[in-house]
């Protein structure tokens, strides 16, 4: 199952990807699939056939991980 994940680069816009797995604290990539703008344009500094992206940690200032939907689709509990 694929994580929809938020990445924060320095000097650039936010990328959203999906990710296998989380990356930890020894990890010095993170290797994001299906890289796309938040919008959901394609990044300009992608050729149009590229898949998967590898970026190293030294370039994220923060990863954001974002609701799937099915946790969108959860309604709590509401009290008139």
């Amino acid at each position: 199952m694929s994580i929809t994940i938020q990445i924060h680069i320095s000097n650039e816009e936010p990328v959203v990807a999906e990710v296998e797995t989380l990356p930890t604290l020894t990890d010095t990539v993170v290797v994001a699939q299906n890289p796309r703008l938040r919008d959901g344009k394609d990044l300009r500094y992608l050729a149009p056939n590229v898949t998967t992206v590898i970026y190293p940690m030294t370039r994220v200032m923060y990863i954001q991980v974002l609701p799937s939907s099915e946790e969108e689709r959860i309604v709590g509990f509401v009290r008139d």
